[in-house]
């Protein structure tokens, strides 16, 4: 007990000694309203930080924190007087100051991290700051959230008192560095796992975001030109990439307790979001500045597909997203699905890239937004087809003719499900000659060679590709909407919009799509299911595939690749594999393309049969000879998770190919 006492003593004599370094360094620099320094001034005061980050870093590593910071009323005068030097600091003109005062605050946010009532306190301070310095920039008035955060009240409204007149020299850089510090405190919070802080950190930025008035600020973050343009950008750059990395947040902690409204902060940034497009990107989606613009549309897709995965999105903000999608985005939902050479895997602005050109850089940037500009408007689309029971969302008709003229500008009461089918339709239509509608001979051969352009599309990224593929199981196509010749006839059918997706999205040619673009390598896929970025959702795939295929097991046998040329070059395939199947065919010549026209009409049949006996034997293989990887990992207990059910999906797919 005497020896806790003791330490407690001592490092609460190191904290006080920590304040009044940055009071008494920093003081001199503060108390001036003159925000502009001489050289001479800028270099001492830079040192004077660097000198006060180290000290904060050599306590961290140095003092058991744990009894360093007993919360009480000296301690919220010491802080309260560190965080008014150090805000000061992001009002002045040098970017340097800016960014150093902004480093002293993280590792000071990190010093106190692990005492509550304190870690509360400033985390509430941090976002009183912020919401002064957004009231300054848009003369907006408005007061700061402060009543209702428990005992440390009395504590901030003083150092309310003491912030407001420091902040009148705010500007979009000073809001700018404070999200910075915000963002950057959430990083150090993630690797921390502490559900507690989080907590914390969530419950007051949530309410600091939810108390400014953001609709009445279009005049002030819209843009009309001039020198604030760029100091806007910034500002804008930065708050977009904080509130992506504040939703992500929401998917590593554990618990939330009723204090948090998480539905509430997440719908605030979902009807938030119209007005963050029109800010970054102007009412006609053009940005002046190209590069910002390639990142404000990223970083906007990052942030819409983030908040589509935490709650469920009801219609209107459905329909309401599909035509911001269309309004900022159409030129590359539009753009064809054309595969960008991965260059051998080089890095983008490593020293190998220095070979490509700027048109064939901009291409990858283009086919990167292209990639999450369609996830997004499929998930969109067939969430609206596929409405979940809490959305009221339910419609009574199940077939859609897309002989129906599809009006981007028709009415939001529209029905779901209808205008799921006509926004799916109409993009396929950019995508798609015409007279696939009509014609039965080649109609499944397009059908795939679009559904293989797709995957190809998505294949480099592994994130959003499996993300991709178990978004296109979600459509619930049922087995008599597939192609069958004997039906063709029927006028219906050929204009039945739910006919031709359930085509082009079928499970099992897409499942037998992506094996392919894989080279059937197994330990490709074997990476993927132990990857902590890609091993949950590509499980989960495999899982809903094997089942579909094992239901559908004459579907899967049967189905051709049509043409697929097993010697092309893929970064995807690990190593060369030596052939265990006794199967031989010749692949066709040049890239793989539909069968030949030249082709006599009375040979086509034998070679789709030649090409999907093919096709099932090196699927069969890969599945295998996975299944056998996965059995002798698992056995050494070096699987990075439990993969039972993945053996016995696997074992029931070996069984049935024994009895083909």
């Amino acid at each position: 007990m005497a020896r806790e006492i003791s330490l407690s003593s001592l490092t609460d004599s190191e904290f006080s000694r920590l304040f009044r370094l940055i009071n008494d360094s920093l003081h001199p620099f503060t108390e001036s309203e003159n925000i502009s320094l001489s050289k001479e001034e800028e270099k001492d005061l830079l040192l004077i930080l660097s000198q006060v980050s180290n000290e904060i870093r050599r306590l961290i590593r140095t003092t058991n924190t744990s009894f360093a910071l007993i919360p009480n009323s000296q301690n919220h005068q010491f802080l309260s007087k560190a965080i008014s030097h150090l805000i000061t600091l992001l009002t002045f003109e040098s970017r340097f100051i800016q960014h150093l005062a902004g480093n002293a605050l993280v590792n000071l946010s990190e010093f106190i991290a692990s005492s509550g009532k304190s870690w509360e306190f400033l985390i509430h301070s941090l976002c009183i700051c912020f919401e002064f310095s957004i009231s300054n920039i848009s003369s907006c008035s408005f007061e700061p959230a402060i009543t209702g955060v428990g005992d440390s009240d009395s504590g901030l409204l003083s150092l309310a008192d003491l912030l407001k007149p420091k902040l009148k020299n705010a500007s979009f850089l000073t809001a700018a560095g404070i999200i910075r510090i915000l963002r950057n405190i959430l990083k150090f919070l993630k690797e921390e796992c502490d559900d507690e802080l989080v907590q914390v950190f969530l419950d007051s930025v949530s309410f600091c975001i939810s108390n400014v008035p953001w609709d009445s600020m279009d005049e002030f973050f819209g843009g009309n030109g001039g020198e604030k343009d760029e100091l806007r950008t910034v500002f804008l750059g930065n708050f977009i990439q904080f509130l992506c990395s504040l939703v992500e947040q929401f998917n590593f902690v554990e618990g939330l307790n009723d204090s948090l409204d998480k539905h509430a902060i997440l719908s605030k940034i979902i009807n938030f979001v119209p007005k963050l497009l029109y800010w970054c990107l102007g009412k006609k989606g053009v940005c002046v500045n190209r590069c910002m613009s390639r990142y404000f549309r990223h970083k906007l897709l990052v942030l819409m597909i983030r908040l589509s995965f935490q709650i469920p999105l009801d219609s209107l903000v459905l329909v309401s997203w599909l035509q911001l999608l269309h309004n900022y985005f159409q030129e590359v939902l539009c753009q064809p699905l054309t595969e960008v050479e991965d260059q051998d895997g080089s890095l983008e602005d490593s020293p190998f890239m220095s070979s490509i050109s700027d048109g064939e850089v901009h291409s990858m940037h283009s086919c990167h937004l292209q990639r999450q500009a369609i996830f997004l408007f499929l998930r969109c689309s067939f969430s609206l087809i596929n409405p979940r029971k809490d959305t009221g969302m339910d419609c009574p008709s199940a077939t859609v003719k897309s002989g129906v003229a599809f009006d981007a500008n028709s009415d939001l009461s529209c029905c779901g499900r209808q205008r799921g089918l006509l926004e799916l339709y109409s993009w396929i239509s950019e995508h798609l000659p015409v007279d696939m509608l009509v014609d039965q001979e080649t109609y499944m051969e397009k059908c795939v060679n679009f559904s293989r352009s797709f995957i190809k599309l998505y294949v480099h990224e592994d994130d959003l590709l499996f993300k991709l593929l178990l978004q296109l199981l979600s459509l619930q196509a049922c087995e008599e909407q597939q192609f069958h010749k004997e039906r063709w006839a029927s006028q219906d059918v050929r204009e039945d919009v739910l006919f031709h997706v359930s085509n082009i999205f079928n499970p099992i040619h897409l499942f037998h799509l992506f094996l392919a673009e894989l080279h059937y390598d197994h330990q490709v896929l074997l990476d993927y299911l132990i990857s902590k970025d890609t091993g949950i959702n590509c499980a989960e795939y495999l899982l809903r595939c094997l089942r579909k295929v094992c239901d559908s097991w004459q579907t899967f046998t049967e189905f051709s690749v049509f043409g697929e040329d097993k010697n092309q070059s893929s970064s995807k395939r690990r190593k060369v594999l030596p052939e265990r199947s006794s199967f031989k065919i010749e692949p066709s010549a040049g890239p793989a393309k539909i069968i030949p026209l030249h082709l006599e009409k009375k040979f086509k049949g034998d070679l789709e049969n030649r090409y999907a006996a093919y096709a099932f034997e090196r699927a069969k293989d890969c599945l295998l000879s996975l299944k056998k990887s996965v059995e002798n990992l698992h056995l050494k207990n070096l699987f990075p998770y439990n993969p039972v059910v993945l053996l016995k999906r696997l074992t029931r797919f070996q069984e049935l190919c024994f009895k083909q």
